[in-house]
């Protein structure tokens, strides 16, 4: 939809121009790191690894190293260029999504806690069915959110944060099939709350990938979008992008 450079201001200064676009790569960087992680997470749990669940584990101290680098040089950046316009948009949204994949990479930390607690207990719990399903579904708004930032691709962004309302729903169900799991068998209790805790942090991911969407969309069109209703930011892209209102419209809700 738009180039990965378009939006961005033109400087007489090319050293700005290669900060930003600096900035923009090790955030892209890190989130790689963080899909990652939890992907590794999600298989660890499901395949019984610990070493996996451990190898992902430290990877949360490069994705924590890696947000205070970032924002660091957001900071610095604004307090030494002044950026205008798009330039502060862009430095703002890349703030904000590191923060939202450090979280994402915390809750990732958590699925591998648990991990390790069903391993050392010896029991595997129900709910693994669960965790793949809704894993697939937050992995894949992490994949998608990455993309668009790349790409600049507002219906992509917009698409991630729709998805999250299906992961809000799927999880639900899981929580009472699990509820279900342990009324009829007590003895499961303690395991599969561990899964229930991982559940957990799956749809807090979907969270944040949402929250990571809103960011581009702000960086793209200028509007915050956070807090809005999902009808209240189609609407946002659609008088920003006319050309693209085929992705947005209302009948593919």
């Amino acid at each position: 939809m738009h180039d990965a450079m378009e939006g961005f201001s033109r400087h007489i200064s090319q050293q700005f121009n290669h900060e930003l676009e600096s900035i923009r790569t090790e955030m892209l960087a890190m989130g790689g790191i963080v899909e990652r992680q939890v992907h590794d997470a999600i298989k660890a749990l499901t395949e019984n690894d610990i070493q996996l669940a451990e190898e992902s584990k430290r990877l949360d101290q490069q994705t924590n190293q890696m947000e205070l680098s970032i924002d660091d040089q957001c900071t610095k950046m604004i307090a030494i260029r002044q950026p205008t316009a798009s330039d502060l948009r862009l430095i703002v949204s890349i703030s904000r999504s590191v923060s939202d994949l450090e979280r994402i990479g915390d809750e990732a930390s958590r699925i591998c806690k648990h991990t390790i607690e069903i391993f050392n207990s010896g029991n595997v719990p129900k709910g693994y069915v669960e965790v793949r399903h809704i894993g697939a579904l937050v992995s894949g708004m992490i994949n998608d959110v990455l993309t668009a930032f790349a790409r600049r691709d507002l219906a992509m962004a917009y698409r991630v944060a729709k998805q999250d309302i299906r992961v809000d729903t799927e999880y639900r169900t899981a929580m009472r099939t699990l509820v279900t799991y342990m009324m009829e068998d007590p003895a499961s209790i303690s395991g599969v709350l561990n899964v229930m805790w991982v559940l957990r942090s799956l749809e807090r991911i979907g969270d944040h990938a949402r929250n990571l969407s809103e960011h581009l969309i702000y960086q793209v069109s200028g509007t915050d979008v956070r807090h809005q209703t999902l009808k209240s930011i189609k609407q946002t892209l659609r008088d920003d992008s006319p050309d693209d209102e085929d992705d947005l419209n209302p009948n593919s809700e």
